[in-house]
């Protein structure tokens, strides 16, 4: 079985993504070619001196091979054609033209990497790429075309624009549809019977191994019970007013704020709170110490558009740590209701904050422990293998 991906993030960003994790979890067993997203004329007047661009550029004139050989059983396609930058056209029957004119294009290249590399019958899969991959099953032909779901795209303006009415139909023609959270499962079932939720997979080790780090100097002075969130610290996807009263109702504890914060945190009362405390941000590898110097963790989300269908890599590094977690109850926290407490307004929070304190043991912790290292990408890939061997077409 041959993997064609396509999909919204390239393999040269240097952040990790869940495709770049799938893909080389599919490599294992099967062949793969990841295709990066074609150049486009906007990106190419924006950014042309930035190296990764050069590169495409270069491509497209043909004066560099645009496959890469990642492992034995893995490579990277930069395409050779360079389509144009059309989601500002308002029209939807104009963007339709130029989007399939682009699709067409960018199925040509990857047509040409396939044929270089034997590729037959093989599987198209799609990560969320709802405009340049839109018409690929038609001009690819693939035996079988599936679409992943890792993030609600239509809460981002860029996609909501023509996603609106785009993504569900291409949920619909996909043969079948996987997805990283029980939500997103849902909202594409409401298009495609065959969708699934195939769960996610998480890098945790130095997590489980958080379990022995020693307490960060900066934690050492801070009084006891600490409770802490580790993470980006947006209010767009954290509940500010949540988190005051956490502080003001319980002085006693202490509140540690990991990570970088965005204007209106820096701009927020809780720096006026003496139980409150702002470390600022940390490298990666020094986050497990920060979760395993916590009595307990949180996870304040807010519920909208962007935040509502995600799957909360978080909390698994909370639980690789051991540690009881409160989290807001969302249906992609379903999944954790077994060993996190799920709390639906400012008071739960409370209240579950204290039973969290009165109820952690060294059971709970092992039983967390090793509920998170079940999300593993092996196990993944795993149940889209499943859905692969039921698909109906």
């Amino acid at each position: 079985m041959d993997i064609i991906i396509t999909g919204q993030q390239a393999w040269d960003v240097e952040i990790g993504s869940n495709c770049k994790n799938i893909a080389l979890e599919f490599s294992k067993n099967h062949r793969v070619l990841y295709v990066n997203s074609p150049l486009d004329r906007i990106s190419l007047w924006k950014n042309g001196n930035d190296p990764k661009i050069v590169k495409r550029k270069k491509v497209v004139r043909k004066e560099l091979n645009g496959l890469e050989v990642i492992n034995e059983n893995l490579w990277v396609l930069y395409p050779d054609q360079m389509i144009e930058s059309i989601n500002w056209i308002s029209s939807n029957g104009i963007f339709d033209f130029f989007n399939k004119r682009n699709n067409r294009i960018f199925a040509k290249s990857i047509e040409s990497a396939a044929q270089q590399l034997g590729f037959r019958d093989y599987i198209h899969f799609n990560d969320n790429d709802i405009f340049r991959s839109f018409y690929l099953k038609d001009y690819l032909n693939p035996k079988l075309s599936i679409y992943y779901s890792r993030d609600y795209m239509l809460a981002v303006d860029y996609w909501k624009k023509h996603g609106r009415s785009l993504e569900p139909l291409l949920i619909a023609k996909s043969d079948i549809c996987v997805a990283n959270s029980t939500y997103l499962a849902d909202y594409c079932r409401k298009y495609n019977e065959q969708s699934y939720y195939v769960g996610q997979g998480c890098d945790l080790d130095i997590f489980m191994d958080g379990v022995h780090a020693a307490q960060p100097e900066d934690i050492q002075p801070i009084r006891k019970p600490i409770i802490g969130y580790v993470g980006a610290l947006q209010s767009l996807r954290l509940d500010l007013e949540l988190l005051r009263h956490i502080a003001v109702s319980r002085p006693e504890w202490s509140l540690v704020l990991v990570g970088p914060e965005d204007h209106e945190f820096k701009q927020s009362g809780l720096h006026h709170l003496n139980n409150v405390v702002f470390t600022g941000s940390k490298n990666f590898d020094e986050l497990p110490a920060y979760i395993n110097s916590f009595d307990v963790c949180l996870n304040p989300q807010l519920l909208n558009e962007v935040t509502i269908g995600n799957y909360p890599r978080k909390i698994d590094e909370y639980l690789a740590v051991g540690k009881p977690t409160v989290a807001t109850k969302t249906d992609a926290m379903s999944v954790f209701a077994e060993h996190v407490y799920l709390g639906e307004n400012k008071e739960e929070y409370v209240q579950l904050i204290e039973k969290a304190l009165a109820e952690n043991s060294p059971e709970k912790a092992d039983a967390r422990r090793a509920f998170a290292s079940s999300h593993t990408w092996e196990n993944s890939v795993g149940e889209i293998y499943k859905a692969i061997a039921g698909a109906k077409i």
